[in-house]
């Protein structure tokens, strides 16, 4: 996965340390302190050093620019007058997190020095550095507070700060493929590419089904095999289900289907993409109509991989899902199935993208004579998601066209899900399911979704926050 990169700079008062001895030295140890919270396995850092006057400040400035991180942690480390860090607020245009971290949980009070008073002034001058921010019309950063010894507290602010960072960094200069049109009457699906750059930064590059037809046909016998191998390794292949649509996998299915998943590989590969939104309706009998229909297992390996591929070309829930997968939760591409009132659970999934690797279980597949609402005929997926914690992400566009999310947090409950050739996951939101979808829908989400693994809102919060994007919360 794409890393993020993590700047960090501390700040003092250059007045101080003309008055204590050793003060600064001290005071530059928490830059250290606070860099120990940053992985490196998940983040590149950049720590632009300890600042103690404006002019500093200005020079800090010029280095940050040419680091073009994701994220600034700006670590007070006493009190700092506000024109020390007003260049960040005004010359940097990336997300800024005040931090006070004071090394003590109280003063000795009876014992306290000026000198151990100014240690632990980290908070002092939060207040009138957010001031600054506001007077000169940039956000307000959100605020770090803690003592050193709050250290579990500490470690997961930093860490959910740094997957917002790197969710965002996941869309930095990528692009997002486009092949076909969105489902004919779907108006929530109709998203502008312009919009969508301006909301996310990412190039939207519209592709041709003849492009991937050229690379279909260019597939070997060999790459068929290999890629068969795959799929026999990766998945159960099933017998028809009682569902009559549903029908025996034959050996000339597996291998049409194994030589989309390779031509999808191909055309993602060769257009560089970062996620992919498609969709092919197809007159009867065109020589597209099977290839669209049997990208499912393409698709679904994509998906699994860290590709999301979203259906009836969704650009809008191809960012939901890659939403997900960048902050840990996977995303799969879901939609509101039949609920259940006996057991309070809603069934949750689609035909086509999936995410099996935060599959229940070993995936099946069935052939399917017919896609309902869609043309040809091809092979399905077949799976729930994992037991426990669940996150649903939906991603729309608003009166005034601006981008908003819709999320809330649930439990995948373990149990039968109709053999359909379909995902559908079993999820309970903790009360009369009823309830909850009638506050879900009047939420205005798209009626797609990414579903994702573990919870995931305090995550996605930051997110929002350093994004700019909305988040509607539904409990």
């Amino acid at each position: 996965m794409k890393k993020a990169k993590i700047a960090i700079v501390t700040l003092g008062h250059y007045i101080y340390f003309q008055q204590f001895e050793g003060l600064r030295e001290e005071l530059m140890e928490k830059s250290t302190q606070f860099g120990a919270y940053l992985d490196p396995e998940s983040c590149d850092v950049a720590d632009i050093g300890y600042i103690d006057c404006a002019e500093e400040a200005f020079e800090a400035v010029k280095k940050l620019k040419k680091e073009d991180a994701d994220l600034l942690f700006i670590i007070l480390s006493t009190y700092v007058p506000s024109a020390v860090c007003a260049p960040f607020a005004k010359y940097l245009d990336i997300p800024q997190v005040l931090v006070g971290i004071q090394p003590l949980e109280h003063l000795d009070y009876s014992h306290t020095t000026t000198y151990m008073q100014l240690v632990n002034d980290d908070i002092c001058a939060m207040p009138e550095i957010a001031g600054v921010y506001e007077r000169l019309g940039r956000q307000i950063p959100p605020c770090i507070v803690a003592s050193s010894s709050q250290t579990e507290y500490i470690k997961n602010q930093v860490s959910e700060w740094v997957a917002a960072a790197t969710t965002m960094s996941g869309f930095k200069y990528e692009t997002f493929g486009y092949l076909g049109h969105t489902y004919e009457g779907m108006y929530d699906m109709h998203t502008d590419p312009t919009a969508f750059t301006a909301a996310f930064g990412s190039h939207v590059k519209m592709l041709e089904m003849c492009e991937l037809a050229r690379l279909s046909e260019m597939v070997t016998e060999d790459e068929i095999k290999a890629q068969i191998e795959e799929i026999k390794s990766t998945f159960e292949i099933c017998d028809p289900s009682i569902d009559p649509l549903t029908d025996f996998v034959g050996e000339e299915d597996l291998a049409y289907s194994a030589r989309q998943a390779v031509a999808l590989k191909k055309m993602v590969r060769e257009n560089k993409l970062t996620a992919l939104a498609y969709y092919y309706k197809s007159e009867p009998n065109n020589p597209y109509e099977q290839l669209a229909a049997n990208l499912i297992i393409g698709n679904t390996l994509l998906t699994s991989s860290g590709i999301p591929l979203a259906g009836e070309a969704d650009l809008k829930t191809a960012a939901a899902m890659l939403i997900m997968k960048n902050i840990g939760g996977g995303g799969s591409f879901a939609e509101i199935h039949p609920f259940d009132t006996a057991d309070d659970v809603v069934l949750i999934g689609h035909d086509g993208p999936h995410n099996i690797a935060i599959a229940e279980g070993k995936p099946r597949l069935r052939k399917l004579k017919k896609y309902h609402g869609k043309s040809g005929s091809g092979i399905g997926v077949e799976f729930s998601l994992k037991a426990g914690p669940i996150t649903m992400l939906s991603i729309n566009v608003d009166r005034n066209g601006k981008f908003r999310m819709v999320a809330a947090e649930g439990t995948s409950i373990a149990g039968d899900i109709p053999q359909t050739g379909n995902t559908n996951t079993r999820v309970s939101f903790g009360g009369n399911v009823c309830e909850f979808l009638s506050r879900w829908c009047e939420a205005g989400p798209t009626h797609h979704l990414a579903l994702g693994v573990g919870h995931h809102m305090d995550t996605l919060r930051k997110f929002a926050r350093i994004s700019g994007i909305e988040l509607i919360e539904v409990k």
